[in-house]
């Protein structure tokens, strides 16, 4: 429990997740969620789904119930919460209407409960990525009449990478629209290698944003949106603790030279969540990125969070004042455009 006296400043949690329970009885018979299932049970391996089975209800209470959700922001001392669908319910799986279906019914869910909580709660949109035209409209509609923040997004969409020029409708609304992407991997590409130990998430997920970062990096996305916003979960993945060899590749060979400058350049331009775990990584991770380019997370409400996020922040090593007040809320209110 976070024990240190309440700050002056608003902290903010951009990494909460939600449920809508109405889209369930939406998507119930549909065959392509029950292969994509059998898929993430395949690649999550038969301990793992076992043991998310068991301790997966103690989630929905809280990813539903509103009161439980600002007294659990109240004992950690978190403000304000962003909050986002989990990421196994983006159900990129989904033909056009039904996935129209979906995100109109998250998203004016998220919209009407941020709206009557608005001094604690903001929302981020889900948008049908597999079609980006629609992503696109989806996205104006949630930030200019929806009032969300912006949007969170996989790490991929359904076998293509961001660094494809058919995600360029949603790269150029979001730049246009001032919104905030946050990606969010759910699961890895590497299949029932990671079937073990739930390498699924604690690999897998670090992975799967390494490779989504290094997309937009190296398609030149970010070169043609300057002013994108792209916020990482789980501190960046591994691309921050590694950006070396990317420049070294980047200055070593000309196939490497699709972007304009050093790729551990880019990373100054991102934004990162705080649930890394370790302060050290923490600290590393504000020495490669800067601290103006972190803002807290806690992961609310699954085993994988941090449930004591302020306390967190104090314990990393050499931060100064100004960092933390940073990390903790002023960031925040950049990336996502609070006056």
């Amino acid at each position: 429990m976070n024990t240190e006296p309440r700050r002056h400043h608003t902290v903010y949690d951009l990494h909460a997740h939600c449920a809508v329970p109405a889209v369930a009885p939406l998507i119930a018979d549909a065959a392509g969620l029950r292969s994509e299932r059998a898929q993430q049970a395949a690649g999550m391996g038969p301990d793992s789904v076992a043991y998310n089975a068991q301790v997966g209800p103690s989630w929905y209470g809280p990813l539903v119930d509103t009161q439980s959700r600002i007294a659990t922001m109240d004992r950690q001392g978190v403000d304000v919460q962003v909050v986002s669908i989990s990421p196994n319910e983006f159900h990129y799986w989904a033909d056009e209407p039904m996935s129209s279906t979906i995100v109109e019914t998250v998203n004016a869910s998220i919209a009407a409960t941020t709206a009557e909580h608005p001094d604690r709660l903001l929302g981020l949109a889900t948008l049908s990525m597999q079609f980006p035209e629609l992503a696109a409209r989806q996205l104006r509609r949630a930030v200019r009449e929806l009032g969300l923040r912006g949007a969170i997004i996989g790490a991929s969409v359904v076998g293509h990478d961001y660094s494809d020029n058919r995600f360029e409708p949603v790269w150029a609304e979001a730049e246009a629209g001032g919104a905030t992407l946050f990606i969010h991997p759910w699961g890895c590409s590497l299949g029932e290698r990671l079937a073990r130990a739930y390498l699924f998430n604690t690999v897998g997920n670090p992975t799967e944003t390494t490779l989504a970062l290094s997309h937009l990096i190296f398609g030149g996305v970010l070169d043609r949106h300057p002013d994108l916003k792209v916020c990482a979960a789980h501190g960046g993945g591994y691309l921050p603790a590694y950006a070396g060899r990317t420049d070294h590749a980047w200055r070593q060979r000309t196939d490497v030279q699709t972007c304009i400058q050093p790729p551990s350049a880019y990373l100054r331009r991102m934004w990162f969540d705080t649930i890394v775990y370790d302060p050290r990584q923490l600290r590393h991770l504000v020495d490669v990125v800067g601290a103006s380019q972190i803002v807290l997370g806690t992961d609310y409400p699954f085993d994988m969070g941090v449930d004591d996020p302020i306390s967190f922040i104090s314990s990393v090593p050499e931060l100064t004042d100004e960092q933390r007040t940073a990390i903790l809320g002023t960031n925040a209110e950049h990336l996502l455009g609070i006056d």
